[in-house]
């Protein structure tokens, strides 16, 4: 057996690999946040592994001064860490032990702050991306920085004392001052905020700790870190201690920033897998336990969490695809006039989550009669809708990715299945940019070919020529398949997929690599590309 069938033998092990993975751990594999860290670094600074939360903060920061990924993804996780660290120097102050040293925490500090007023100061030119919560998160840290800084001008902390007295961070352009003021009071008067305002329970400030409306699920508050520390008033022998413990545990002192994603990664791990054809063995009791989530508007992305359209699309496509579907009627809870929200008062609409609602609909549509006609309705108006949102390139982008090969994968794919004549230029338009993108190596990405977004525009490809010759189309994705073969896993997948800042979910991309790699190898034009590749090599060469 050649290393090539070995190194594809071992990736469709791994396909089963990771269904058992999303099985039997409850917390599933997420990567660090920044963000979520720098909270429990203020929070709870009493817990177990703050010293290696210090020590995280301090060695991700870029040299710049920031935190995060590029352009507006640095602000929310490099304002979380400079607070964080501020409070942390003003602990010192005070005599309380603190995890680094003085002259650390005052440098990072340092550059944090001129990294902040360079975007915040006297005309905050920012253009912030749609991450979860943005509009009352950034209020919440910009208000705890100012307090900071007011404080460093009566009580200086030797190093800043260049900040005291000094200037306010303000708002970003389009960031409402009053709501998060509007928030708080309405949560003072004794209201109880909408249910997804639990994953971000932490900008309400000191309303949080012990709020009465809040019922943690397995110790979770939101499933968040830092919603669960802002609630938190035991910190012994209570579930949601023993839920910081566990995942700060996990990360060796870092969280993540939300966990667990249960029936999300159960969703897009199988769908990712089940859909490529990869032979894998479904663990006794999950298609149940998923059937089980079910409630009449759908299902959340792990208990604890509201229901919404994204999560409950995904699942009822997996659960078709595994033989045992159920009614998509539920997914109507969700209707608005031109498309489907992902939850209710949401800011801004998904491209992605109609792409897996039409999904839905159109993989349910062969199993019942009953109701074909409003779904086929539904398929017509959703579809003019992605159709609608497409960008010049050929592109679509989304409010739970940073990538647009995320987006596009889902759209183009979806309307190709099931709209497919009416879509026909959108979709041609969607893989002539995939064409035009692809980096030298064979790789695709926004910011640098990463193996994640390969294996989207891959899995795009090959959904969208499967069954008509395109030989551009083909040699780019032999040209992919070989990016993807020739990497070795990445110790830690880059952060793309949007919560309060970017997150990694990592089941979730391997399952995509692997699936990716299946079809390409299962399409016989590529699949001789590939093999025609191989034989051109010199022996060397092929067992690398």
């Amino acid at each position: 057996m050649n290393s090539q069938h070995m190194q594809d033998e071992v990736w469709g092990t791994k396909g089963t690999a990771l269904v058992a993975g999303i099985w039997s751990d409850p917390y599933e594999a997420v990567s660090p946040s920044v963000y979520e860290t720098a909270r429990l670094v203020t929070l709870v600074p009493w817990l177990t592994g703050h010293s290696q939360r210090v020590r995280f903060l301090l060695e991700r920061q870029h040299p710049d001064g920031t935190w995060g990924a590029a352009g507006g993804y640095c602000l929310v996780p490099t304002l979380s860490a400079t607070e964080a660290l501020l409070t942390c120097l003003r602990r010192k102050q005070n005599g309380d032990a603190e995890a680094a040293g003085h002259g650390d925490l005052v440098r990072a500090t340092d550059r944090g702050l001129r990294a902040l007023f360079g975007r915040l100061g006297r005309s905050p030119q920012i253009l912030l991306p749609d991450t979860i919560a943005a509009e009352i998160v950034i209020p919440a840290l910009v208000a705890r920085i100012n307090a900071h800084l007011d404080s460093l001008g009566s009580q200086p902390v030797t190093g800043l004392d260049v900040w005291g007295g000094t200037g306010r961070l303000l708002l970003p352009h389009g960031v409402d001052p009053d709501l998060l003021s509007r928030l708080r009071h309405a949560v003072d008067q004794g209201q109880v905020p909408p249910p997804k305002l639990l994953h971000s329970l932490e900008v309400l400030g000191p309303a949080a700790r012990g709020a009465p409306f809040v019922a943690p699920v397995l110790g979770a508050v939101g499933c968040s870190p830092a919603a669960t520390a802002a609630w938190l008033t035991h910190r012994t022998a209570h579930p949601s201690f023993d839920y910081l413990h566990t995942v700060q545990h996990r990360g060796g002192g870092p969280v993540p920033g939300i966990t667990p994603i249960t029936f999300f990664e159960w969703a897009w791990v199988l769908t990712a897998l089940t859909t490529a054809g990869c032979p894998v063995r479904i663990p006794e009791g999950l298609v149940s336990s998923l059937h089980s989530a079910f409630d009449e508007s759908g299902i959340p992305a792990a208990p604890g969490l509201p229901p919404d359209s994204d999560d409950t699309a995904a699942a009822l496509c997996v659960l078709a695809e595994l033989g045992s579907p159920r009614s998509p009627d539920c997914l109507f809870a969700y209707q608005l006039d031109t498309h489907f929200s992902c939850f209710p008062g949401e800011r801004t609409p998904s491209i992605s989550t109609n792409a897996h609602v039409l999904q839905a609909f159109g993989t349910c549509l062969g199993h019942e009669a009953d109701g074909r006609a409003r779904r086929e309705a539904a398929i017509t108006t959703i579809s003019q809708w992605i159709r609608d949102r497409q960008d010049n390139t050929g592109s679509w982008t989304d409010k739970w990715h940073a990538s647009a090969y995320y987006a596009t994968v889902c759209c183009a794919t979806a309307l190709h299945r099931y709209d497919r004549d009416a879509s026909a230029i959108a979709v041609h338009r969607a893989v002539s940019w995939l064409l035009e993108s692809q980096h030298e190596d064979g790789s695709w990405g926004r910011w640098g070919g990463t193996d994640e977004e390969t294996a989207y525009a891959v899995q795009t490809l090959v959904h969208t020529h499967a069954d008509r010759p395109n030989i551009a189309a083909e040699q780019a994705t032999a040209r992919g398949y070989e990016f993807l073969r020739r990497r070795t896993p990445p110790r830690e997948y880059p952060p793309l997929w949007h919560d309060k800042d970017l997150y990694a979910p990592i089941r979730v991309i391997q399952a995509e690599i692997v699936a990716a790699r299946q079809l390409a190898r299962s399409h016989p034009p590529v699949a001789t590309l590939i093999r025609q590749r191989g034989a051109g090599k010199p022996r060397s060469a092929q067992t690398g």
